[in-house]
């Protein structure tokens, strides 16, 4: 009885993609990799740029959502490691990192950070299958994706009405300049192996270029009203992003390498998941934080 309900629900799930395959466009059957990638991507761009120009409150639910859905990929990728992370306290500390930082500001921040250690302690103290290296990896999938992300919501505050808007936006388009043209010129001119063993297709030539389309976004940051910052300093800012979004990238592919993963997960076809599509903007969005405050941009109040 057990084996034909089964069966038939196969046979249903069967015709029902039968029927959604019928239904789709000549245009969209068959795509290319390069179609889905660029469809995916179209898609995550657009949800992007209206959640962030939508206002700090969507900029928000937009980075919580992202945080949470980061950490539970990267949990996911260390359970095939032997490790027993607690995904329960990590997904939600991730995600309401960047919820701490929309109300109380870098003070929200280090209050969620020290209630999530204090989470982990009790769950080790009273769990006794829970090891230290599992505290560990929870605690730091949780700070990596959500601290990082709540550094953009800090940035979206920092500066009035669409101001902090379009700061943010550039700091995304930043790095799909900087993936663009490493991917362009790494192609193009690719010899020199940047990282082999890590990211074996990743050229210096690619980078050298990623990091010339992401400086050139960044100078137009001494256009927004409200951000006073001189050229100097937009070029600096510039290529430290660049520099960091390159080593998050390496960063998250190292864990992949570590684990056995090709993609951190199936959520953007042609993308991988979403945590592949954020690796970058979490270690340049801290990058951006500490660089603007350093600049006198931003005076962060605790």
């Amino acid at each position: 009885m057990a084996g034909s309900q089964s069966d038939d629900e196969k046979g249903t799930a069967q015709r029902v993609k039968d029927f959604a395959y019928e239904k789709t466009p000549e245009k969209f059957k068959n795509a290319s990799d390069f179609q889905i990638r660029l469809r995916t991507g179209t898609v995550y761009v657009i949800i992007c740029i209206a959640s962030i120009l939508a206002g700090d409150v969507p900029t928000m639910l937009f980075l919580a959502a992202t945080a949470g859905i980061c950490s539970a990929e990267f949990f996911y990728m260390l359970r095939s490691d032997a490790k027993m992370p607690n995904e329960w306290i990590g997904v939600v500390g991730a995600a309401y990192l960047p919820i701490a930082a929309f109300f109380f500001g870098l003070r929200g921040i280090v209050a969620g950070a020290l209630l999530l250690m204090l989470a982990l302690t009790l769950w080790y103290v009273f769990w006794s299958r829970a090891r230290m290296q599992d505290v560990g990896v929870s605690l730091f999938g949780a700070l990596y994706t959500g601290m990082q992300m709540a550094c953009i919501m800090l940035v979206r505050t920092a500066f009035p009405g669409t101001d902090g808007g379009l700061l943010v936006l550039l700091l995304f388009a930043s790095i799909w300049a900087n993936d663009a043209f490493a991917y362009l010129v790494g192609r193009k001119f690719g010899k020199h192996k940047l990282a082999p063993r890590t990211s074996p297709n990743k050229s210096w030539e690619g980078f050298f270029g990623g990091l010339a389309g992401g400086v050139a976004v960044w100078f137009l940051v001494g256009q927004i009203p409200s951000v006073h910052i001189d050229p100097l300093q937009t070029f600096v800012l510039g290529a430290a992003c660049g520099l960091a979004g390159v080593l998050g990238d390496l960063c998250e592919s190292r864990i992949k390498r570590s684990v056995g993963f090709k993609d951190s997960g199936t959520m953007m076809p042609g993308h991988g998941g979403l945590f592949d599509r954020c690796d970058s903007l979490m270690t340049t969005a801290t990058a951006a934080f500490v660089l603007l405050v350093l600049f006198g941009c931003i005076n962060p109040v605790l």
